[in-house]
């Protein structure tokens, strides 16, 4: 089987489910954003921070090709989608709480800067947040929806405590925002 189909060469693709639709569409631009926050925390996985957040960090990236998948829906053929619920939430916030535990008191706004490992994950943080405005645009007030956008604000609040833990872990200082600079 070929990589290339050469379908969409005139700016088409499709939806899950068989809808076609110009590649800039709204649903399209949303998972494909996903997409791309999904390749920015594999190369933060790479960096291998420790055991531990390695292994939520593939969970985090199961659970965005699952909402990729979700997101890409047409809702035109019954299509058994992944699940997706709460406890993707409920996870995420229970990671944030260990992080904050172990790192300093926020004092100050910081620079997303430091390190290396860092700066991805603020990064991936300003990716999430986009996808979640993504989200909210094509939501149209749909409930269903909800789970999905407080899923990614969620996502980017660890991804932040995730970067200061990297910088924590190194000994190193975080940089401060200095406003008369």
């Amino acid at each position: 089987m070929k990589i290339y189909t050469k379908k969409g060469d005139s700016g088409y693709t499709q939806l899950l489910g068989g809808t076609k639709v110009l590649k800039c569409n709204n649903q399209i631009e949303c998972y494909g954003t996903i997409d791309e926050l999904n390749a920015f925390i594999g190369n933060i996985y790479d960096q291998n921070i420790n055991m531990h957040q390695n292994k939520v960090l593939k969970k985090i990236q199961n659970q965005l090709f699952n909402l990729g998948s979700i997101v890409a829906y047409d809702n035109t053929k019954q299509i058994k989608l992944p699940d997706f619920d709460a406890k993707n939430i409920t996870s995420l916030e229970n990671e944030i709480d260990l992080i904050d535990n172990e790192i300093p008191k926020l004092t100050t706004f910081i620079l997303p800067s430091g390190h290396d490992i860092a700066s991805k994950c603020h990064i991936a943080r300003t990716v999430c947040r986009r996808a979640e405005r993504n989200i909210v645009k094509i939501s149209k007030n749909k409930k269903e929806y909800l789970i999905y956008i407080k899923y990614l604000n969620r996502l980017s609040d660890y991804l932040f405590v995730l970067a200061r833990f990297v910088i924590h872990s190194k000994g190193l200082p975080e940089t401060k925002w200095e406003k008369d600079d």
